[in-house]
C-alpha cells in the first residue's frame, strides 16, 4: 500500500493547553508526556522481515510501495497517568524503540499505526507497567543521552548497555527545522497516529497517539553502532549494520496517549 498524505488530518482532535480530546470529550488519556528531541533512524526492509509481527486485523503499512523500521530515540519527559498524577522518579526518562508501520481500515478511515518490535528504556517499574497494559515489548537496561542544541542545530545520542556491551544511535542536524514536506518520507514516518500491537492472549490490539506536526530536520553522520541482535534478534543485525536509508530529528511536543481496546 502506497503513503496517501490526505489521509493525515490537517488539524488534530484535541487542545494541547487542556490535554482533553474534542472529538470524544467523554474520552481521556491513559498518559501525557512530552516526546522532546527526537532522533530517528530509518531502513527499508524486507516486508517477510516485519510479516510475523504484524497484528491481527492491521497490514503492513508502505511509503511508495516499500516497507520500513525506524530505530527512534527520545526523552519521554512531564508523564502523568490520566493527564493529572505525575509518578515519582517516573517522569522524566529516555527510550529508544524499533518500530515498524501497519494500517486499519475502519468504516472507511484508515488509521496509520506503529508496531513495536523493542522498546528500551531505564525503568523497570515503567518497563513491567507498559508490557502488562499494553502487551508491549518493553525491556530495562541502563541508558544515558546527549543532546546538545544550537539556536538552528540540534545533536543527539542514546546509548544503553547490554550486560558489557555498549550501543547507540546517534546524528546531527543539517540545515533549518520545518514541518515534514506533504508526501514525503519524514512525513509517512512522523504522522501515524495510532499504536498496534498482538495481545499475549491472542488477537490484535490498538490504541490512539495524539500529537501536533513535528518540525524536523534533516541529519547527517546518522549510525547505529553496537550489537542488534544482543536486543533486537539476529535477523535484524545486518539490517541495522547498513547506513540508514534516512535519517532526521524532530523537536517533538505534548503527547496523549488513550487506553488500548481489543480489535479482533
Amino acid at each position: 500500500m502506497t503513503y496517501h498524505p490526505e489521509s493525515v488530518p490537517a488539524k488534530l482532535p484535541y487542545n494541547q493547553d487542556t490535554m482533553e480530546n474534542a472529538e470524544h470529550p467523554s474520552s481521556r488519556a491513559f498518559l501525557s508526556a512530552e516526546w522532546r528531541d527526537l532522533l530517528l533512524l530509518n531502513y527499508e526492509v524486507d516486508p517477510r522481515l516485519l510479516r510475523p509481527h504484524v497484528p491481527p486485523g492491521t497490514e503492513l503499512d508502505s511509503f511508495n510501495g516499500r516497507s520500513y523500521a525506524s530505530l527512534v530515540g527520545f526523552r519521554f519527559l512531564r508523564t502523568r497517568l490520566a493527564g493529572i498524577f505525575p509518578v515519582p522518579l517516573h517522569t522524566n526518562f529516555d527510550e529508544v524503540n524499533l518500530r515498524f508501520y501497519v494500517r486499519r481500515s475502519v468504516a472507511g478511515e484508515i488509521r496509520r499505526g506503529v508496531v513495536f518490535i523493542r522498546e528500551i528504556v531505564p525503568r523497570r517499574a515503567i518497563a513491567l507497567a507498559a508490557n502488562l497494559i499494553y502487551s508491549e515489548n518493553y525491556i530495562r537496561l541502563p541508558m544515558r543521552h546527549r543532546v546538545e542544541k544550537a539556536e538552528t542545530a540540534i545533536a543527539a545520542e542514546y546509548a544503553w548497555r547490554v550486560d558489557r556491551n555498549s550501543a547507540c544511535i546517534r546524528a546531527q542536524s543539517t540545515g533549518a527545522p520545518a514541518l515534514a514536506a506533504e508526501g514525503s518520507l519524514e512525513q509517512f514516518i512522523t504522522e501515524h497516529y495510532w499504536g498496534y500491537n498482538r495481545r499475549r492472549s491472542g488477537g490484535g490490539t490498538e490504541y490512539r497517539v495524539e500529537h501536533a506536526r513535528w518540525q524536523v530536520w534533516a541529519a547527517s553522520n546518522a549510525a547505529f553502532e553496537g550489537d542488534a541482535s544482543a536486543v533486537y534478534g539476529p535477523p535484524w543485525a545486518p539490517v541495522l549494520a547498513r547506513k540508514p536509508d534516512s535519517a532526521f530529528l524532530a523537536d517533538g511536543g505534548p503527547v496523549l496517549v488513550y487506553s488500548g481496546h481489543r480489535i479482533c
